[in-house]
């Protein structure tokens, strides 16, 4: 599926932002929200519905979206965590409740510090002590939050309760219970995402430092994860930018066959202009991709429309 009118596009930019959104007032009110673990299930299929019309749309707005600003930090980087776990358990063949309790979790994993996060994602000095002792209780918290709310699923809060235990990291990923692999699974994609994500006291890093960075510390036992992860969304997924080996400047467009080799609309020039005509190229041929940039590094508003619609003739 392509963008094929600016209305299909500014719809779908809006469902990806009213989900942000109304995840976010949820997270952040959870005593007044009504059924709050259905409407967690509600929101989860509403994202799954989404990704089923164009993935690769999806993600170039949500890392357009995580990678450009820290207001809103904490829906926006649990969307994202949900989104790279769905995709992660397709990958890995994960079974379909579990997969469930994986992206529910990673939706309502902060769910005790929302404030806090999004308030230290716009924060220059860091950590205070009080806020130090909420980082390190808030997921033990989010747990019993959760059950308070109605949450009856064990292996859902288990998850949340465990995701920043490195206790789950020791056993074998192939024979671990399946409540531990979905935990490290979730650790694994908690990393990710906030390393790409900016905060006010540093810029994000790229998807490709995030990336390598996870599978270069990980362990052995750990290191299915990491691959399973660029396999699912490639070194550079759609939404991030790059440069070629000519100097021009990219954004990564769609994914294609081989994770390292994506589509990307070309959008300036080696001499630092701005190309009025984006256009489609694969990085397989000539120039390749020389690296993966930082949001913070391409300071241009770019007409998204535009670029998408060139996703029609990826892969043609």
């Amino acid at each position: 599926m392509s963008i094929q009118s600016a209305n299909e596009y500014e719809d779908l930019q809006a469902q990806w932002s009213d989900l942000e959104s109304g995840l976010g007032v949820i997270l952040g009110n959870p005593d007044s929200t009504q059924e709050f673990a259905h409407r967690v299930v509600q929101y989860d299929r509403w994202m799954q519905g989404l990704l089923r019309r164009d993935p690769d749309v999806g993600l170039y707005l949500l890392f357009q979206l995580a990678a450009n600003s820290p207001v809103g930090y904490s829906a926006s980087h649990s969307l994202v965590c949900a989104v790279l776990c769905h995709l992660i358990a397709l990958e890995l063949g994960i079974l379909a409740q579990e997969r469930d309790s994986l992206v529910h979790s990673a939706l309502t994993m902060n769910i005790a510090m929302t404030t806090m996060q999004d308030a230290l994602a716009t924060q220059v000095e860091k950590p205070s002590a009080q806020q130090k002792d909420m980082i390190s209780a808030h997921a033990g918290k989010g747990a019993l939050m959760l059950a308070n709310l109605g949450v009856t699923n064990g292996q859902w809060l288990d998850i949340v309760s465990d995701h920043h235990d490195d206790a789950v990291e020791r056993a074998d990923f192939n024979t671990a219970p399946p409540t531990t692999r979905l935990t490290r699974i979730l650790k694994v994609v908690d990393r990710y995402a906030a390393m790409i994500s900016p905060r006010m006291s540093r810029a994000g890093r790229t998807a490709t430092e995030s990336a390598r960075s996870i599978m270069a510390n990980a362990s052995v036992k750990t290191d299915e994860i990491g691959h399973a992860l660029v396999r699912a969304v490639g070194l550079c997924p759609p939404g991030t930018y790059v440069r070629l080996d000519n100097e021009e400047l990219g954004v990564v467009l769609r994914r294609s066959v081989q994770h390292n080799h994506p589509f990307v609309a070309i959008i300036g020039k080696s001499t630092g202009e701005l190309i009025s005509a984006p256009r489609l190229h694969w990085s397989e041929h000539a120039p390749h991709i020389r690296s993966s940039l930082a949001a913070s590094a391409v300071r241009v508003r770019l007409n998204h429309f535009q670029i998408l619609q060139l996703g029609a003739y990826a892969g043609q």
